[in-house]
């Protein structure tokens, strides 16, 4: 058993944003316990390559939904990165902001410093942006911005132009002044190669002293004296561990899993917890609920130009496009 002054239960968007900053000074230890395994994976290096890491249970959860009401009882797939860097190392890398509107609901709910003015400065901080700096953006910061703008495909712009039509005003950046309209986003990658919380924030970090990266570390429970949460039990290689902290836990295993291990723990809902055989450290109805997640609809046309499918169908349209990233670091790839 070991004392750390914090422990960080999860690797992705926020754990590696968390790690890195908590180590910064040198002054605290840190463990960050990550339940997955390393994020050295072409697939998960090769932006296009989360196509193969949608479904593949060696990095990803492959939650499933109960059938929903509203959705004819569908079940829908809920993708959740299972390795370092967490869902921002088998995501699609589109980097979009919130609405302006959405952080200046939680400043006037009683939520001081939580408004869009006082966050953008932190966002600019966080860009390298690839189309410059402006008054919305940032270049300098640990995380890469590619813009597309220039490579993407034919029939986007005809696209753009029918979105036009139809009412909807070209909006060359969706995190500029505004974010309604159509256009091109932008994603996080940096030099033909995904640009993930591990890899813009974790693994700088990794190389300090002060920072212990625990991979395949399940966490199982949240241990308590008290009202205090002082210690983490995981599971690692079968076998049970448990680690202690003099200062804080951070629970950032995301809107999952963050809610679950709270559950595991006695923290939740008493009737949930009591139907699992699970007791109650400490009721609240909150845990677990109030999740809202955006839906996502494909829509599939007979196209008169050559698509990317079309493209990459072929052994000869595979062969042109590997070899046109392995040399280049370019292409659709």
């Amino acid at each position: 058993m070991q004392t750390y002054d914090f422990i960080i239960v999860g690797s992705g968007s926020a754990g590696s944003v968390v790690a890195e900053r908590l180590s910064a000074s040198g002054r605290f230890s840190v463990l960050v316990l990550e339940a997955g395994g390393s994020d050295r994976r072409f697939y998960v290096q090769m932006p296009l390559g989360y196509g193969k890491t949608f479904f593949d249970p060696a990095v990803n959860w492959n939650y499933k939904t109960e059938p929903d009401p509203g959705l004819a009882g569908n079940v829908d797939h809920w993708p959740r990165g299972r390795l370092l860097g967490g869902s921002s190392s088998i995501n699609a890398m589109v980097w979009i902001r919130g609405a302006r509107e959405d952080f200046d609901d939680w400043a006037a709910a009683g939520n001081p410093g939580w408004g869009f003015d006082d966050l953008l400065p932190v966002f600019k901080a966080l860009e390298d942006n690839q189309a410059g700096a402006d008054q919305w953006r940032g270049v300098g910061g640990p995380l890469h911005i590619t813009d597309c703008s220039t490579a993407v495909h034919p029939l986007t712009k005809r696209y753009l132009a029918a979105a036009n039509q139809a009412g909807l005003p070209f909006n060359p950046d969706f995190n500029g002044a505004f974010q309604e309209g159509a256009g091109t986003y932008q994603i996080t990658t940096k030099n033909g190669r995904r640009m993930s919380a591990a890899r813009a924030f974790l693994r700088p970090a990794m190389k300090r002293k002060n920072l212990r990266v625990e991979i395949n570390a399940l966490a199982t429970r949240i241990l308590f004296e008290g009202k205090r949460a002082v210690g983490i039990e995981y599971l690692q290689n079968g076998e049970t561990k448990t680690a202690l902290a003099g200062r804080e836990i951070i629970l950032s295993g995301g809107s999952i899993n963050s809610p679950q291990l709270l559950q595991l723990s006695g923290v939740g809902p008493s009737a949930l917890l009591g139907t699992l055989g699970i007791a109650v450290f400490h009721a609240n109805e909150n845990v677990g609920a109030n999740l809202q997640d955006h839906v996502g609809i494909n829509y599939t046309f007979r196209g008169r130009l050559p698509t990317l499918n079309q493209i990459l169908r072929p052994w000869w349209g595979k062969l042109m496009v590997g070899m046109q990233y392995m040399l280049m670091r370019s292409g659709p790839l």
